[in-house]
């Protein structure tokens, strides 16, 4: 700075520190009277110039000061800048990629970033050469995408594919006032994206899997949140709490178990463990018990109910009939024992302990078979064995086989048992000890009787038999098994007389005669002689007898009488059905018209009478009942009338009045009849018949209730909106009358059933009947001499058509 200046600088800063001061001062230095003019003005010029250096000096002192200031946040600010372009560009080069960027003009782009991603050989500047590291198809569209991009703005995305086989993802798009463009190596990322959906592929499969096989599930399944909310049920968990369905459940939140039981089970999985109990619960207004399952999972838990009601039943019913078992066996004669899987005593009748008089204290014990068989032994009360270990270890092989076994003790006190091992279902083995010595005994003395009387028997030509008092074949001659047709040598083997039925059983098949020879052998008191006669399938006829013999046997005898009593029970068993039916027929229509239609002819009056306003005033409900009472009654004696016309006519008692009819106009009622049905079904009746068709000789009451039921029976099993058609046409030899309908028609094997009694099939309509609609149409058009045939085929309808011949000398004839 001049010195000038720094002297005018001080100057003035002296001036201005001392300015308050200034005109004292004046005043005192310079008195004003003595001034002139002159050095007034010069005064005043030295004051101004003097204020306006001051003035001057503080503002070049403030400007300086804010400018040093400014300088510093500029260079800090720069600073900052430049370390945000250093960080920009390390993200930027962070990953391999190219930024090519162009510049408003049509200059060389500047090229940034590694291009040997692209190709190890490939050179910055050659980055724009296409042809390079592209194929020509690529090329050529990653250049025309660039010009668009250059002279239109256009933005472009594309993955490319180098002839290295390497992918490069192109991505172009305007900023600012340059077009810019990058490429990025995919090549990792492609391969990981695709095996990254194919896991979610494989993933959402699992998934969708899952969810179906859950669905269907036929217990209920939900799912919680971490809250303890209901997220997701299956339709069966919907079913179960009578939700519409289990959206509905969901957003209800409607619960199966009930608060307590659900904060058990939440505690117990916040302990980290899952639940799983036996719980009751309310399933579709019915009290069930379940076996509750419930497990965590990351965003909540899940849980599964299934159902235990049944098997709780069939557990308490088992223990029950277990229970009930053991009291039979234990007043058994025969020894029983059963041993559970441990191989230890759980069960044992008094006839076991009694057999092998043990102490029911060492039984108490539940001793092992081995200690069992041991003391048996020790006891001598065992059958003697060489090698008694390895006798054992065979008598265990029970419990490991899958059928049971039968052995033959023979004990040291002269008594025989037959011992049967059955392994248990759950486990075990059950021993039962039969004493056979007595049996064995007698079968030894049966034997030598039967070969003494056996000479005598084979020269008879009856058939003889005797069976011992144990029910054995023990004589038999050879007009036996020639006549019943039998292998002699099976009959040598002794069987039993249910074996012997067994093996007769074929020619004959009645088992009450069965029962009664089976009862004479084997019966031990009682044993009066018994006769009688058998047809067998073959023919034959046989006069039986039995007689007791008396050592306990009995003996059997069959004559063939076959010769004499065909013919003759022929012609009585002919007759007297016939006489049977004709009976059964007339007392079946007198007890129905008497028996049931009397009392509904009643019941009917008075509910006439109770609607009747004289009677006395009904409220809505009573109205009601009694419009329900009239309707049924007015079913139940159209049943009751259908079933005695048909009874009538089974019974040949049933007479036409015939007369002249008039088709159309029959047809006109019948159509009349059915008339509010057919508007309470929305349907269309069509009628067809040629206006000058005539009439025809008939009962004519009878024509208007067959095509009355032929009618209601067409629309039965007519859909809303369908057309019925009845149409009627003459011919030279009957009468035709047809009734059409659209419903879902009749099976082929269904076709001549549908005219039997009480025959009803809906078909998946609504119509319900007695099924005997057609019956009687069958039945009426047969009186007249006509016939009934039904055309049908399943989804396209029925048509049944009835033809009356115009030649009423035939329905006079079927009517006597």
């Amino acid at each position: 700075m001049p010195t000038a200046a720094l002297a005018l600088t001080a100057t003035i800063i002296t001036i201005d520190t001392a300015a308050a001061d200034a005109p004292l001062a004046l005043g005192r230095l310079i008195p004003f009277t003595r001034l002139g003019a002159a050095e007034i003005a010069t005064l005043v010029m030295v004051i101004g110039v003097t204020a306006f250096a001051v003035v001057a000096a503080i503002g070049y002192v403030r400007t300086r000061s804010r400018a040093s200031a400014r300088d510093v946040a500029a260079r800090s600010e720069i600073a900052a800048l430049q370390s945000d372009v250093d960080r920009l560009a390390a993200l930027l080069m962070s990953e391999p990629q190219v930024l090519v960027v162009w510049t408003a003009g049509l200059g060389e782009p500047e090229v940034i970033g590694e291009v040997s991603f692209i190709a190890p050989t490939l050179a910055p500047h050659d980055i724009l050469t296409f042809d390079q590291w592209l194929g020509p198809d690529l090329a050529a569209a990653l250049g025309g995408a660039i010009e668009r991009l250059r002279h239109k703005g256009e933005a472009f995305a594309l993955l490319l594919t180098t002839q290295l086989g390497r992918h490069v993802e192109a991505e172009g798009r305007p900023i600012g006032g340059f077009a810019v463009m990058k490429l990025r190596n995919v090549t990792g990322i492609k391969r990981d994206l695709a095996e990254a959906s194919a896991r979610a592929q494989k993933l959402q499969n699992e998934a969708d899997a899952l969810r179906s096989l859950v669905e269907i599930l036929p217990t209920p399944v939900w799912m919680r949140d971490a809250g303890g909310r209901l997220v997701l049920v299956n339709s069966a968990y919907a079913r179960a709490v009578d939700a519409a369905d289990p959206t509905t459940a969901v957003r209800l939140g409607v619960e199966l178990l009930d608060r307590g039981e659900r904060e058990a089970i939440a505690r117990m999985l916040e302990r980290g463990s899952g639940f799983s109990g036996r719980l009751p619960a309310i399933m579709a207004g019915t009290r069930r018990i379940l076996d509750v399952l419930e497990a965590p999972v990351t965003q909540g838990r899940v849980g599964v109910a299934i159902d235990a009601s049944e098997a709780e039943r069939l557990r308490a019913e088992i223990d029950q009939v277990h229970a009930a078992h053991r009291r039979t066996l234990d007043h058994l004669a025969t020894g029983v024992a059963v041993f559970g899987a441990d191989r230890r005593l759980s069960f044992y009748n008094a006839a076991y302990r009694t057999l092998w008089d043990l102490d029911p204290a060492f039984l108490a014990e539940a001793p092992s078979d081995g200690q069992v068989l041991d003391r048996l032994r020790a006891a001598r009360r065992l059958p003697e064995q060489q090698d008694f270990r390895q006798w054992k270890q065979n008598l265990h092989r029970a419990y490991r086989s899958t059928e049971s076994e039968t052995h033959e003790w023979h004990l040291p006190d002269r008594r025989t048992l037959r011992v049967v091992t059955t392994p248990n279902p759950e486990g075990g083995v059950t021993y039962i000890f039969t004493d056979i010595t007595e049996g064995l005994e007698l079968e030894r003395r049966f034997d030598a009787l039967i070969r003494v009387q056996g000479e005598t028997l084979d020269n008879l030509s009856e058939a003889v038999a005797v069976f011992g008092s144990d029910g054995r074949l023990r004589l038999f001659n050879p007009a036996f098994h020639r006549s019943w047709k039998l292998d002699s040598d099976v009959l040598t083997q002794r069987p039993h007389i249910e074996q012997v039925i067994g093996l007769c059983r074929p020619l004959y098949r009645d088992e009450t005669v069965w029962h009664a020879l089976r009862a004479a052998v084997t019966a031990l008191d009682e044993r009066a002689p018994q006769a009688g006669r058998i047809e067998r399938s073959d023919g034959c006829v046989m006069d039986y007898a039995t007689v007791p013999l008396p050592d306990g046997a009995t003996l059997v005898t069959f004559h063939d009488v076959t010769d004499s009593v065909n013919v003759e029970r022929a012609l009585r068993e002919r007759n007297e059905a016939l006489v049977a039916a004709d009976e059964l027929k007339l007392d079946f229509v007198h007890h129905v018209s008497y028996e049931l239609r009397s009392p509904l002819t009643n019941i009917i009056g008075f509910a006439h009478f109770l609607g009747d306003q004289t009677t006395g005033p009904l409220n809505d409900k009573q109205a009601e009942y009694l419009g329900y009472i009239t309707v049924s009654t007015n079913a139940l004696l159209a049943i009751i009338n259908n079933i005695l016309d048909l009874a009538t006519i089974d019974a040949g008692a049933m007479t036409l009045n015939l007369g002249p009819v008039d088709i159309r106009a029959t047809m006109d009622a019948a159509a009349e009849g059915v008339q509010d049905r057919v508007v309470q079904n929305d349907l269309v009746l069509q009628l067809h018949a040629d206006p000058q068709i005539g009439d025809f000789v008939a009962d004519g009451r009878r024509i208007r209730q067959i095509l009355f039921n032929l009618l209601s029976n067409a629309i039965g099993f007519s859909s809303p909106g369908g057309r019925v058609t009845l149409a009627a046409e003459r011919t030279p030899a009957a009468v035709v009358f047809s009734v059409t309908d659209e419903g879902p028609g009749i099976p082929p094997e269904l076709t001549d059933k549908v005219f039997d009694w009480f025959e009803s099939d809906p078909r998946g309509s609504s119509h319900r009947g007695a099924g005997l609609g057609l019956s009687i149409v069958r039945s009426f058009v047969e009186l007249h001499g006509g016939a009934v045939r039904i055309d049908s085929c399943v989804g396209q309808g029925t048509t049944v058509v009835c033809s009356f011949p115009l030649v009423t000398a035939a329905a006079r004839t079927a009517a006597e």
